[in-house]
Formats: structure tokens, C-alpha cells, sequence
């Protein structure tokens, strides 16, 4: 195993769920029906704070390598920096996925679940760029791709550090950390669209 093929599995294994968490309907959900450019910033903004708040919890963790510190730094700074980017005051919405994130221990079990949230926050800002195009709003559009272009850069940044410290036996931690996070990230989609009457399809 490796970390290319570690992505992809977790791409393909989890492909119906992530089709529709970086769909139109999962950013309905995220921001309460509220369909307007402040709302979207202030669900992206709470996700990055979120996001922040975890990895940076993590640096001084006894046993963690000086790399994964430093990756773990750079990402819990950039989580603030897309917060800030955002330009709007956090929403209050739950995260359930990232209170995964936030309880991850080994650096396996985190490094998968990161790479996991990357791919996630790429998929859903996606869609919030798409938001922003509709909306007739260029300048916002711009500023949401250079977001999803950070979350591509620190994929590959978290995939190379599974690469350096993975053995044989962490790679399926590290997958069950990162379908793990998947999961809830779904079951709150679904959830959440329930509670709000709309009926999300099911996954074949």
C-alpha cells in the first residue's frame, strides 16, 4: 500500500457519499436552508475553526515525529487563514466529522482521517464556489478556488506524510479513521436534511 492507492480506495469506497455531500443539497444542509452568499461563508468559516481547534491540539503530543508537528502546525494555520478568508462570523452548526477528527490519537488514525477531511473540504467547497458563480459574484468565486486549491496542496501534504510513517498494519488504521469521518460527515447530511423535510436519496 501507498499513499496514492490509499487516496483513491478512500475515494472510490466512499464515492456515492462524497457525489452527494458535494452537492448543492449537502450545502442546503450546512447552512440551514439559508442559500445566500453570507450563510455559505459563515458554514465555511465554522468548518475551518473547527478544523483549526483539533489539528492544533495535536503538535506537542508525545511521540508525534517533528514533520507531522510541523504538518500539523501548518494545516491548523491554515484552517484559521481559510476562516478569516471566509469573511464571516462561524455559524454554531455541529460538525460531527470533526469531533472524529478531534478525538483521532496515533498519528496514523489522524494523518488518515486529515487526508479524509481534505478530500471532504475539497468536495464542499466546490460546490460553494459553484454557489458563488450562480450568484453572479466573481470575486467571491475566486476566493473560494484559491481555498479549494490549499486543500489540494495539504492532500498531498498529508498523503506523503502517511507514506513516511505508515507499516503495513497502519494503513488500515489509517483507512478506518478515514471512512470513519466519512460516515459521520453523511449520516449528518441525512440526517440533517430530515429534520429539515427534504428526503436525501439512498446510497445504492
Amino acid at each position: 500500500m501507498d499513499a496514492d492507492e490509499f487516496t483513491q480506495r478512500v475515494r472510490d469506497d466512499n464515492e456515492t457519499p462524497l457525489s452527494r455531500l458535494g452537492s448543492s443539497k449537502s450545502l442546503y444542509a450546512l447552512t440551514g436552508g439559508e442559500m445566500d452568499g453570507d450563510a455559505v461563508r459563515a458554514a465555511v468559516a465554522r468548518e475551518a475553526t473547527l478544523t483549526a481547534a483539533a489539528v492544533a491540539d495535536w503538535t506537542d503530543t508525545d511521540g508525534t515525529d517533528e514533520a507531522t508537528a510541523e504538518l500539523y502546525d501548518d494545516l491548523a494555520a491554515r484552517a484559521e487563514s481559510h476562516a478569516e478568508t471566509a469573511g464571516a462570523a462561524p455559524s454554531d452548526r455541529a460538525y460531527p466529522e470533526l469531533d472524529r477528527l478531534a478525538a483521532a490519537t496515533s498519528t496514523p488514525e489522524r494523518l488518515g482521517a486529515l487526508l479524509a477531511r481534505q478530500i471532504l473540504a475539497e468536495t464542499r467547497i466546490g460546490q460553494a464556489v459553484g454557489f458563488f458563480v450562480g450568484d453572479a459574484d466573481p470575486t467571491s468565486a475566486d476566493e473560494f478556488r484559491s481555498l479549494r486549491d490549499d486543500h489540494q496542496t495539504d492532500l498531498e501534504r498529508v498523503a506523503d506524510r502517511l507514506d513516511d510513517v505508515c507499516a503495513e498494519d497502519d494503513w488500515t488504521t489509517a483507512r478506518e479513521a478515514a471512512d470513519d469521518l466519512l460516515e459521520a460527515a453523511y449520516d449528518d447530511y441525512v440526517a440533517t436534511l430530515e429534520s429539515m423535510g427534504v428526503k436525501p436519496k439512498n446510497v445504492c
